[in-house]
C-alpha cells in the first residue's frame, strides 16, 4: 500500500520519517496529476503547496487549530491528508468540490473563495478563541502573495497587528503569481526577494542555521517579541515590508524543504503572538508542463493529458469571453480612449490581446475590485471610457464604488461580467447569479444581456458609446450558441425571436435564455396555445415595447439565470404595474440560495428551468389551475393539456 493510501488523517503523518515524508510528498504530487487531468480544476497552485500543506499538518492540531485557506483553491492537498482521497468526482455533483467546503470535513472551515478574506476570519477566529479562553489553540491562515494586494488584507493586518496575544500564524505562500503573474508595487517588493542572489544564499544556508540553533537558542528567540524581525528577514531586508505592523516576521524560506519548513513553522507556533511566515513556492512545482506554461502555470486546467500536459478533447466552439476580447481590440482600434482594466484576471476575462495590442491602455490592479472600479470613475472623470472586465461573481465586491463612485457620479463606465449565471463545477461562491438582482439596483444603469455572438458585439459597442452613465454587458460560461436572428427588431431595440397563434403567452427570455423560451414557445404550439418569445437585449431599463407587448397577452412569462428575487421578471412585474397593464407575470430564474457544484445543466433542471417544466407549468397558468392564472381570452382556440411534463397531449 503506497503511504498515501495509509493517512486517513493528520495525525498519521506524526510518525513519518524524513524520507517517508518525502516519499509522501512525490506520492501526492503524482496522485493530483493522474487525477485532475481527468477531471480538470486547479493544478498549478495545489502542486506548489505539497510540502508546505505537510508541513503545517505536522506542526498544527486540524481541526483544534484552525486552517484558513485564501483562496481555497489550493486546498486539494489538504483534502488528502484530511482522508478525502476520492477525486474521481471532483468539481461534479456527488463528489469532492474545488474549495473547502465544511460538509465534506470537520477540517474546512472557510468556504468561500473570494480572495483576501483570510486574515479576517483569522482575526475573528483568535479572537474568539482568546475571549473563550481557548488560548491553548492555533489558527493558521495561508494566504497567497496575490491576495496581498486586496484591500482587506492589509484592513486585516492593520487590526492583527492592534493585539499581539494571541496565537497566529500567517503563513505568505509566495509564488509571485495570483492566477498569472502578481502585479503591482507589493509584487516587485517580493520580486527582488525571490531573485536576490543574498535569499539563494540563504535558502542554501537556512537548514544548516536551524539545526545549529539548538534548544537554548530556540529558547531564547521564543522570548523575543514584537519589533524585533527575524533572523533571515536581516539580511533580505525583506523584514522591511512588514516593519511598522508590529508583528513577527520569518522568512523567507524555501517552501519545497520539508525540514526548514517544519523548524520554521514549530518556531511560530511557540512564539505566542501573531506570526507572519514567509515562504517561496513554485506553482506547478514537480511537474514540467505546468512550470513550462507561462500564461498561469496550470492555475486551473480541462481534462489533459497527465504526459504532456495538452488539453483533451472538448474541441470546436467559440468561447464567449473570446467574442468579447474580439469585439474589445477592434473597439480599441476605433478610440483611442478606450481603456481596459481588470483584477488579476487579465486572461481570463479576454483582456491579453487588446494588452498586446495596447499595452499602455491596460490597467490591472490586482485583486482589487472596489479599487478597479472607483480608479475606473476616475479615469472617465479624465475623459477615457474605461472597461472594467471582471467575472461576475467578484462583481458583489465592489457594489458601493458602483452605486456611489460611477453611478451617482454619471460616470461613463462600461463593466463586462464573464461568467454570469450559473457557472457549474467552481460552487456557491463563483456562480455569476447576483449580478442581475443587485445591479439593477443602481439609479440610471443600464444592464444588457447578449443571447449570441453576434448580439454580444452589438451590445458591446452600444455599450461603450453611452458616456452619461454605467453599462453592463454580461455573458455566460462556455461557449458561444449559433445566432439566433430576430424575426423582427421593435423601434426600441427589443427583438422579436417568434411568433404564432394568438397573444396567448408572452415569453421574455434573458439573453442566452431566450433559446429555452422557444423550446416552450414550441412546446405550447403543440398545446394549441399561442405565444411570442422577445429578447429585450438591454433588459434594464425595461422597454416601452415590452409593456406594450404584456398588455396584449393574457401572460407574462420571463426567464432568467439569475435569482429570482429582486431579478428582471421582478422588475418587469413592477413596470407593468405602473403602466397600468394587469397581466399576469411568472417571474422564472433561481432560487436565492448557495448553490452547490454541478453542471449548469443539472442546476438549471433543479430550478424548474427545462422546457418541459415551464411549458407545463404555462398550460396550467392558461387553463386556470395554477397560479399567476392567465387573463380569460374571449376565443382561445383549442386548449391541450398534459398530466405531467413530458406527457402526452390531450384535447380538452
Amino acid at each position: 500500500m503506497s503511504l498515501l493510501a495509509s493517512i486517513t488523517g493528520p495525525r498519521d503523518l506524526d510518525a513519518l520519517t524524513p524520507a517517508q515524508l518525502e516519499q509522501l510528498a512525490q506520492e501526492v504530487r503524482d496522485f493530483l496529476i493522474e487525477n485532475v487531468a481527468r477531471t480538470g480544476g486547479h493544478l498549478g497552485p495545489n502542486l506548489g503547496v505539497v510540502e508546505l500543506t505537510i508541513a503545517l499538518h505536522r506542526v498544527f492540531d486540524s481541526p483544534n487549530d484552525p486552517f484558513v485557506f485564501d483562496t481555497g483553491h489550493q486546498s486539494y492537498v489538504h483534502k488528502l491528508l484530511t482522508g478525502r482521497q476520492d477525486f474521481s468526482g471532483l468539481r461534479s455533483r456527488g463528489g469532492l468540490a474545488g474549495y473547502p467546503q465544511r460538509s465534506e470535513s470537520v477540517h474546512d472551515v472557510v468556504e468561500s473563495s473570494h480572495a483576501s478574506s483570510s486574515l479576517s476570519w483569522a482575526d475573528g477566529i483568535s479572537r474568539a478563541l482568546n475571549r473563550t479562553g481557548r488560548t491553548d489553540r492555533h489558527v493558521v491562515a495561508v494566504v497567497g502573495d496575490g491576495a496581498l494586494t486586496g484591500g482587506m488584507t492589509w484592513e486585516a493586518l492593520n487590526n492583527i497587528s492592534d493585539d499581539n496575544e494571541r496565537n497566529l500564524v500567517i503563513v505568505v505562500n509566495d509564488n509571485g503569481r495570483s492566477y498569472a503573474p502578481t502585479i503591482g508595487g507589493m509584487a516587485r517588493y517580493l520580486n527582488r526577494v525571490r531573485t536576490t542572489e543574498g535569499y539563494e544564499n540563504l535558502r542554501r544556508g537556512s537548514d544548516s542555521f536551524f539545526r545549529k540553533l539548538g534548544p537554548a537558542g530556540r529558547a531564547v528567540y521564543r522570548g523575543v517579541r514584537g519589533g524585533t524581525h527575524g533572523f533571515l528577514s536581516r539580511f533580505s531586508n525583506n523584514a522591511a515590508l512588514y516593519s511598522n505592523l508590529d508583528i513577527k516576521y520569518l522568512g523567507p524560506i524555501d517552501g519545497h524543504d520539508l525540514p526548514v519548513l517544519e523548524e520554521t513553522l514549530r518556531l511560530a507556533k511557540a512564539y505566542g503572538a501573531p506570526v507572519i511566515v514567509h515562504v517561496i513556492t513554485e506553482k506547478g512545482q514537480g511537474y514540467e508542463p505546468a512550470r513550462n506554461d507561462e500564461a498561469d502555470q496550470f492555475h486551473a486546467v480541462g481534462k489533459i493529458d497527465p504526459v504532456t500536459g495538452e488539453p483533451l478533447g472538448g474541441g470546436g466552439g467559440t468561447a464567449w469571453t473570446d467574442v468579447f476580447s474580439d469585439a474589445l481590440v477592434e473597439a480599441g482600434e476605433q478610440r483611442d480612449d478606450l481603456i481596459a482594466v481588470t483584477a488579476a484576471m487579465l486572461r481570463p476575462t479576454g483582456l491579453q490581446p487588446f494588452a498586446q495590442r495596447f499595452p499602455d491602455r491596460v490597467y490591472d490592479v490586482g485583486i482589487a475590485e472596489q479599487h478597479a472600479v472607483a480608479s475606473a470613475a476616475g479615469l472617465a472623470f479624465g475623459g477615457l471610457h474605461p472597461v472594467v472586465a471582471i467575472y461576475a461573481t467578484f462583481m458583489n465586491r465592489a457594489f458601493d464604488q458602483v452605486m456611489m463612485d460611477v453611478a451617482l457620479h454619471r460616470a461613463g463606465v462600461t463593466f463586462v461580467l464573464d461568467r454570469s449565471g450559473v457557472t457549474g463545477p467552481d460552487g456557491p461562491s463563483h456562480h455569476g447569479v447576483w449580478d442581475l438582482a443587485m445591479l439593477q439596483l443602481v439609479p440610471g444603469i443600464r444592464i444588457a444581456a447578449p443571447r449570441d455572438e453576434a448580439r454580444l458585439r452589438e451590445e458591446f459597442a452600444e455599450a461603450i458609446a453611452i458616456d452619461d452613465a454605467p453599462t453592463v454587458v454580461r455573458f455566460p460560461k462556455g461557449n458561444v450558441a449559433a445566432d439566433q436572428p430576430a424575426i423582427e427588431r421593435l423601434d426600441d431595440g427589443v427583438d422579436v425571436l417568434w411568433r404564432h397563434g394568438e397573444q396567448d403567452v408572452l415569453l421574455v427570455g434573458i439573453g442566452p435564455m431566450t433559446r429555452l423560451a422557444i423550446e416552450v414557445a414550441e412546446r405550447l404550439r403543440a398545446q394549441g396555445i399561442g405565444a411570442t418569445v422577445i429578447d429585450p437585449r438591454w433588459v434594464v431599463p425595461v422597454q416601452p415595447s415590452v409593456v406594450s407587448l404584456a398588455a396584449a397577452h393574457r401572460l407574462v412569462i420571463t426567464i432568467e439565470d439569475g435569482i429570482r428575487v429582486g431579478g428582471v421578471g421582478t422588475r418587469v412585474r413592477q413596470v407593468l404595474r405602473e403602466a397600468g397593464v394587469d397581466t399576469a407575470v411568472d417571474e422564472l430564474g433561481l432560487p436565492d440560495e448557495f448553490l452547490n457544484h454541478a453542471t449548469r445543466e443539472q442546476i438549471l433542471d433543479d430550478a424548474g428551468l427545462s422546457a418541459a417544466k415551464i411549458a407545463h407549468d404555462v398550460v396550467a397558468q392558461v387553463l386556470g389551475t395554477r397560479i399567476p392564472v392567465a387573463r380569460p381570452s374571449a376565443d382561445t382556440g383549442a386548449i391541450w393539456t398534459v398530466g405531467a411534463p413530458d406527457g402526452e397531449p390531450q384535447e380538452r
